[in-house]
């Protein structure tokens, strides 16, 4: 279970708008600069956010993107999921018939209890939680 570079950028990314003034709209190339992420594979992160109803973007002159909703109504889980997907440390919690073994298997219940702790601290971890820690407040 580890953050591809998708999840890293889309992070970053999400910061970055958390850390401008709300309904600003910020061009996608200060965003792709801004984080260190080409700025084709920034488009496509926020673009599928967009869709998702995480940001909002806007075509034209003053267009670019803004976050939909305040940096605090944002986890971190919501971010990694939207890129990554459900968190799952291994294939027999993905859903029933995913492993055969997963009734009588000792392990089952250890990664059970992985992905409840992981999903719970990704819970907890707010964008307005890493947007103020990355300014040093």
């Amino acid at each position: 279970m580890a953050l591809t570079r998708k999840g890293e950028y889309a992070i970053r990314g999400i910061i970055n708008l958390a850390q401008q003034p709300p309904d600003e709209m910020v061009l996608l190339g200060d965003i792709a600069a801004a984080t260190d992420a080409p700025a084709a594979f920034m488009a496509k992160i926020l673009q599928a956010f967009a869709k998702q109803g995480i940001v909002r973007s806007s075509r034209g002159a003053k267009g670019g993107f803004t976050l939909a909703k305040p940096p605090s109504a944002i986890t971190l889980r919501e971010i990694v999921e939207a890129v990554e997907g459900p968190i799952v440390p291994n294939r027999c919690l993905t859903g029933q018939g995913s492993c055969n073994r997963d009734r009588e298997c000792h392990v089952h219940p250890v990664w059970k209890r992985v992905q409840t702790q992981v999903v719970s601290i990704l819970d907890c971890v707010t964008i307005a939680d890493l947007a103020k820690n990355k300014q040093g407040g």
